[in-house]
């Protein structure tokens, strides 16, 4: 586990950092003057060297230039008395080390000896040979000897020589005194400047420390405070611990900005907790609340070894109200089935029932304790009772269905997100197999939402391959006695897993957005067929193509239309293209402006699955159409149910008011084609008439009349 660094730490972390940096540097100027003055020390030497060395030349060439002047005559004359007199004048001379008078030959005449010991022998010391030679003065050295030798002449002719030597023993011995001293006075201004940077150094961090404890106690501090209060108010605790700040500056500004914040904060908090875990449109426990309840029931259940019944109920085609009577209409059944709902979870759950509105159309049910299997069964088929109860609403009796999904511990889960995702699971079971009904969770169902997910992937690819076609359903008229047409129906051959039912893989394409592909596929083939199907009489026969929500959205079908049509060669009113009911009056602006662009070109609009919404007279007289399609649901039970007769005979009046067709889908036996015939009724469609067939099915049958 790391261990945090607060602002306090890193603040003095900075300092230390900042003062190590400073000291480091000092040190290493420090060093760099040190070498300095020892460079400074080895120039002095040198230059003191160099300027002694100089100086004894001078001097040394001085000396044996005034001694060659003076030994001119004597030479000549060969006065020895003369030349040993000048000779030891010379060496009495301090630092003099020899004195060397010499003929033309390099014979030494006098060496200021009292015997003259060397009289007359050739001088062999290594610096001779350039001493005798020498036309000018010459200066040289050898082993701390300064040797200064001047050619002697008499007029144009060389007589001699003499040659002077000067020790260095005394000028290197003042010259090492001369050096102690400079290297001595470096000392000192090392130690001096040592001292003058260690105070400097000290006063500098003084100063740091100084100013490092004011901003810590004037910045850092209250900003750890403020940081500790944030902390808290984090945490749900709103009560800032200090008063107002006296402070004048920014600081004091952010802590009196923090203390009202607090109170605002905590006021807006305490008014929150109130409203969160209620659902304000139903008065029922919200889904935040829903969930902290199923928590606590989980880790009692734990507990006690008992179980859990969880019940998802999701409204089927809620979405329908919204989009026909409006949200507020959609808001008002939701408040009166969220009150028939709990009423209904009390009287079967005896007031143990836990309820709860999850979001959107979504209600969920709790129930615990022993049992819960059939208890759980018993509130699913009061929930469906109580929805298939109509509501009344401007006038309309509004029918609703639902489906349950329900999911036990700890058979299904033991967490509560399994549970949740169990009944979601169970739920759309239900969906899938009719709604209006409720399925118990099984471990079979994650293997079918699999399968789903293999079928989006699946459809993605069917295009491609092929494997989509299009089958044709002849569309009979009653007043001509023949069939005038067909609609075209999209199918799916898998290839492992054969035909896949149309109600399975177009929900799927709807969600997935695939339904635009599908749909433009359908319709360029109907198109194409259609054009060559044969024409007796004097009406060729139409093709009807099912348009979705998706594709009318686009904005981009007349376009796409027009383009088939014009593609394909088929008249446009031999086109009959198909809207369903939810779809035309959910989307109602764009529907009209697509129709009346469509109708334009020629082609027209039928109203498919009609009087499954909530639409009257008022809405086909807005929305230009030329047919409508009565829903089987009506026609299947037409000879049986009353109701359904009645309703079915006041849309085939109500359309011909209009001067709209009516085609009726779904007819499967000769009793329902004699009632619609007998109340007028225009078309109609159904197994009785003829199954889905191909195009060259389809084709034989028209030539049979």
């Amino acid at each position: 586990m790391s261990m945090r660094l607060g602002l306090r730490g890193r603040f003095w972390l900075i300092v230390l950092a900042a003062t190590l940096l400073c000291m480091i540097l000092g040190l290493v100027g420090w060093q760099q003057q040190a070498a300095g003055m020892q460079q400074l020390a080895r120039l002095s030497e040198e230059s003191i060297h160099e300027a002694g060395v100089r100086s004894e030349q001078r001097r040394a060439l001085a000396m044996a230039q005034l001694i060659a002047d003076a030994m001119v005559n004597p030479l000549y004359y060969f006065d020895l008395s003369l030349i040993g007199e000048i000779a030891r004048s010379a060496l009495a001379q301090p630092e003099v080390a020899y004195v060397l008078i010499y003929d033309d030959d390099g014979r030494i005449v006098h060496d200021g000896s009292a015997d003259i010991s060397r009289f007359g022998q050739r001088m062999g010391d290594p610096l001779a040979n350039v001493a005798i030679t020498a036309t000018t003065p010459r200066i040289q050295d050898d082993n701390g000897i300064i040797d200064a030798a001047v050619p002697i002449w008499l007029g144009q002719e060389r007589i001699g020589g003499i040659r002077v030597g000067i020790s260095m023993r005394a000028p290197a011995l003042f010259e090492r005194e001369a050096v102690t001293a400079v290297e001595a006075r470096g000392v000192q201004l090392q130690r001096r400047m040592l001292g003058i940077a260690v105070t400097l150094m000290g006063g500098l961090l003084v100063l740091v420390f100084l100013t490092a404890l004011l901003i810590s106690r004037k910045l850092v501090r209250p900003v750890q405070r403020l940081a500790r209060a944030a902390h808290r108010m984090a945490q749900g605790d709103y009560a800032v611990d200090w008063p107002l700040s006296q402070r004048g500056d920014e600081i004091g500004d952010l802590e009196d900005a923090f203390v009202r914040m607090g109170e605002s904060v905590g006021r807006h908090d305490r008014d929150i907790r109130r409203l969160a875990f209620d659902d304000s449109l139903t008065g029922l426990p919200n889904r935040i609340a829903f969930r902290e309840t199923l928590d606590t029931r989980v880790r009692m259940a734990e507990r006690n070894g008992s179980e859990i019944a969880l019940l998802f109920v999701d409204l089927d085609d809620f979405k329908r109200i919204n989009d026909t009577l409006g949200h507020d209409a959609g808001d008002d059944v939701l408040m009166q089935l969220g009150a028939r709902l709990r009423l209904a979870a009390d009287k079967v759950g005896q007031g143990r029932a836990e309820m709860a509105r999850f979001g959107g159309d979504e209600f969920i049910a709790l129930l615990g304790g022993h049992d819960v299997r059939e208890r759980a069964t018993r509130l699913a088929q009061a929930f469906l009772a109580e929805l298939r109860q109509p509501i009344e609403m401007d006038n309309q009796s509004i029918v609703l269905s639902a489906s349950v999904g329900i999911t036990l511990y700890p058979q299904d889960g033991l967490q509560a997100a399994a549970l949740l995702k169990n009944a979601d699971i169970a739920m759309y079971r239900a969906k899938l197999d009719g709604k209006n009904c409720f399925r118990f969770y099984t471990r079979d169902m994650d293997l079918a939402v699999e399968r789903q997910m293999q079928m989006e992937q699946d459809l993605r690819l069917a295009l491609q391959r092929n494997e989509l076609s299009v089958l044709y359903q002849p569309i009979y008229s009653l007043a001509q006695g023949r069939i005038i047409g067909a609609e075209a129906l999209v199918r799916w051959k898998h290839p492992q897993r054969g035909q896949i039912a149309p109600d399975q893989f177009i929900a799927v394409a709807e969600q997935t957005g695939q339904i635009d592909a599908i749909g433009h596929f359908v319709l360029r083939t109907a198109c194409q067929d259609a054009s060559t199907w044969p024409i007796r009489g004097a009406e060729a026969p139409i093709v009807s193509v099912n348009i979705s929500a998706r594709q009318l959205q686009g904005g981009n079908l007349p376009a796409l239309v027009e383009q088939e049509l014009r593609l394909s060669r088929l008249e446009a009113h031999r086109l009959h293209l198909e809207l369903t009911e939810t779809t035309m009056f959910s989307h109602e602006a764009e529907a009209i402006a697509a129709s009346t662009r469509l109708r334009a070109s020629g082609a027209k609009i039928w109203l498919d699955d009609f009087g499954t919404g909530f639409s009257g007279l008022s809405h086909l007289r807005r929305v230009p159409v030329d047919g409508v399609k009565i829903d089987r649901s009506f026609i299947s039970d037409m000879l049986d149910d009353p109701d359904d007769l009645a309703l079915t005979a006041a849309i085939i009046a109500m359309a011909h008011s209009l001067g709209v067709v009516v085609t009726a889908e779904g007819v499967e036996t000769e009793g329902q084609y004699e009632a619609l015939r007998q109340r007028g009724c225009d078309n109609v469609q159904g197994f009785w008439i003829g199954k889905p067939m191909t195009a060259a099915d389809l084709v034989e049958q028209l030539l049979r009349g």
